[in-house]
This record gives structure tokens, C-alpha cells and sequence, in this order.
């Protein structure tokens, strides 16, 4: 395997952007491309943004700032990736753009070189079916926000060999995140479990049995406390599983189980509020709010990303 040197991310959205502020923090050339010139133009605000938030948290110097961001390059030019060590795929979640985009890249790049995709529950297996020697193929999913959550889920497509998902994986330890491999199905695992979390808070809103703030609250000030620091299966162990198999056989009958867009989501969605990218949504983000939101968002995930790595 040749040494990893330069990494070119593909999509410079919310995710791609992040992802390569990531690797420039931790030496690594990145070179951010997409095909609109808008969209370089916000990564590099929300780089910035970023590294304002590491600055004021004492996670980052100034200057060790201004290096990494002399480690990014932005470009339009798809010829870029004939330089790169590996590649990482953030573009849109379409199958057919995906197809589209990696029929051509990966007939550009060295035959060695690791290609991966950041999609969030797509099939690493379907997505590998235009890509050329797809056992280099595999499922690189970042947790935004990328630049501070720990956790990378790397995905074992069909064709996937176990040693290209160890150099994904090898990768993810160097830039201090915690991996974990994982066959491909439907949204991997983090999003079964979310899209499970979901549903159900949905449909507590829509039965009345609490508002969307209440439970927001329930997860922030129980929930959330309690998973930051313990996987369900050992919350379990800790509360007794006789305590757990008793609640199940009276409670899961009644969990929602609708397999519909449903509530709160779809009204949203019909109703073109898509949340903090145009600052409506489940709450109201206008005037600055949005931003305002980003930076508390990131000042506490680094600050509870910060105790996990805690020994």
C-alpha cells in the first residue's frame, strides 16, 4: 500500500468540508473539490467558522490554525484526482449522481489507491457496482459534526476486501477517531438506531403525549447524558435485565411502528422548512439564530467529545 499523503474529498457540503479540515489538522494534504464554485466558496466559511469555535475552545493554537488551513486546496478541476492517496466521496445522496461520479473517478485514479463514500445508509454494494476493482470500494461514514464527533462507521460492501477496510479503518485511528467496521444494510448502524429514535419521538409529539421542546429535553437531560458514556446493551446490564424484559413485554407493543414519513417531519418537509440550511424547521433559526445554534452545537460536542477520550 503506498503511503497516504494527499486526500481528495469530493463534495465540499457540510460533511466534505469538515472531513478535510479533519485530515489537515493531522498533516495530511486535502484537497476539497466540487463542481460549483459557490459551494468552495462556503466550505471555506464554514472552515473558518470551525476553526474559530477549536480556537476560543483551546483545541487548536492560532497558528497551528493557519497551517491547517494552508493544507486545503479548493478546485473544480476533476483532473485533481489523479494526485490522490485517497478518496473520500461526500456529493449528493442520489444513487445515480453517486454512479455517475465514481464510473469516471475511478477510472482516473491509480488502480492502489482506497476509494470511499461518506453516504449515510445508501448500499456500499450498489454504489461499488460501476466502480472499477470495486474491492477498494467501502463505506467511510463521518458523524457530523465530522471535525469533532469520534465516531466513523466503516462499511464492508460485498466486494469489499478485509484489508482495504483495515486501511480505512488504520486511517480513521491516525486522525483520532474511534471506528467501527460493519456489514452493509440499510443505513448502517448509527441511523438504524436514529431513524428508530426518530419514529418514536414523532409519534410521542403527534399522540400529545409531549411537545417536540419536551423532548428535546428528555433527551438532552436523561438519554443523551446517559449514552454519551454508555452503549444501550450496558445500560441494560447496569439496570438489570430482568428489569428490561419486563418493561419490553409490556412496552413494545405500543412503540410506533409506522414504516411512513409521518408527523412533525413530513409537515416540515411539504412545508419547505429543511432545518438550519434555510433556518426553518422543527424550530425557528432567522436572525442569526443559525449560526448561534452551530457554534453552542460545537462548543458542547467538544467539550463532551473531549471526556470520551478521557482514560
Amino acid at each position: 500500500m503506498r503511503e497516504i499523503k494527499t486526500i481528495v474529498i469530493a463534495g465540499s457540503g457540510t460533511m466534505g468540508s469538515s472531513m478535510g479540515e479533519t485530515f489537515a489538522k493531522f498533516g495530511y494534504e486535502v484537497v476539497l473539490y466540487d463542481i460549483f464554485e459557490e459551494a468552495l466558496e462556503k466550505a471555506k466559511k464554514l472552515i473558518s467558522l470551525n476553526q474559530e469555535t477549536e480556537i476560543n475552545e483551546g483545541v487548536i493554537s492560532a497558528e497551528e490554525s493557519r497551517k491547517l488551513l494552508g493544507r486545503i486546496q479548493y478546485t473544480g478541476d476533476i483532473n485533481v484526482f489523479k494526485k490522490a492517496d485517497f478518496v473520500v466521496e461526500a456529493i449528493l445522496e442520489n444513487l445515480d449522481i453517486k454512479h455517475k461520479f465514481w464510473s469516471e473517478v475511478s477510472e482516473i485514479v491509480d488502480e492502489d489507491i482506497v476509494l470511499c463514500s461518506n453516504t449515510s445508509g445508501l448500499s456500499i454494494t450498489k454504489i461499488a457496482k460501476v466502480v472499477k476493482n470495486p474491492e477498494r470500494f467501502c463505506g467511510m461514514h463521518w458523524i457530523n459534526p465530522p471535525h469533532i464527533i469520534p465516531l466513523i462507521e466503516v462499511i464492508k460492501g460485498e466486494k469489499t476486501t478485509e484489508e482495504n477496510a483495515q486501511i480505512v479503518k488504520e486511517l480513521s485511528l491516525k486522525v483520532n477517531k474511534k471506528p467501527v467496521v460493519v456489514r452493509d444494510a440499510p443505513g448502517f448502524v448509527l441511523n438504524r438506531i436514529q431513524f428508530a429514535i426518530m419514529r418514536e419521538c414523532l409519534h410521542i409529539v403527534e399522540q400529545g403525549i409531549a411537545s417536540a421542546e419536551s423532548v428535546d429535553d428528555v433527551m438532552k437531560y436523561g438519554l443523551g447524558l446517559r449514552y454519551a458514556c454508555l452503549g444501550p446493551f450496558q445500560v441494560a446490564d447496569l439496570g438489570g435485565l430482568d428489569i428490561f424484559y419486563n418493561i419490553s413485554s409490556y412496552l413494545f407493543e405500543d412503540l410506533c411502528d409506522k414504516k411512513e414519513v409521518f408527523g412533525l417531519l413530513k409537515e416540515c418537509f411539504e412545508n419547505d422548512a429543511l432545518g438550519v440550511k434555510n433556518q426553518k424547521g422543527f424550530y425557528d433559526y432567522s436572525n442569526g439564530k443559525d449560526e448561534e445554534l452551530i457554534r453552542y452545537r460545537d462548543k458542547m460536542f467538544t467539550k463532551v467529545a473531549s471526556t470520551l477520550y478521557e482514560k
